[in-house]
């Protein structure tokens, strides 16, 4: 398994910008997918978008054209960049390693969008 620390989250208006950061504990080169899923409070844990080993990339459909999702080998780095904020993104983002069967969780951090 691998640790995963996320940073950048917070409070930001509706239509401003955000971007979280993954740091994990080792390379990530070899870990076949990693991603970035919400929970907002009552709901379930959803997908927002998800970046494979080879760089080909998924996103909700909520999402699409407004967030966009990179990784850095070097820096052992998966960032989720999120513009055009709206307050239905208000929730907990959780970076996820998956590789080899098995899943790693960051420990969540909050981004609020206010109206």
């Amino acid at each position: 398994q691998v640790q995963l620390v996320e940073s950048g989250g917070g409070l930001v208006q509706a239509g401003g910008s955000l971007k979280l950061s993954c740091v994990a504990s080792r390379n990530i080169f070899s870990i076949n997918a990693m991603g970035w899923y919400r929970q907002a409070p009552g709901k379930q844990r959803e997908l927002v978008a998800i970046i494979t080993r080879g760089g080909s990339t998924n996103f909700a459909d909520s999402v699409k054209g407004r967030f966009t999702i990179s990784r850095d080998n070097i820096k052992n780095t998966v960032y989720l960049q999120m513009n055009s904020l709206k307050p239905e993104d208000t929730a907990v983002y959780y970076c996820n390693a998956e590789s080899g069967g098995l899943r790693s969780w960051g420990q969540g951090i909050q981004v609020t969008v206010s109206s």
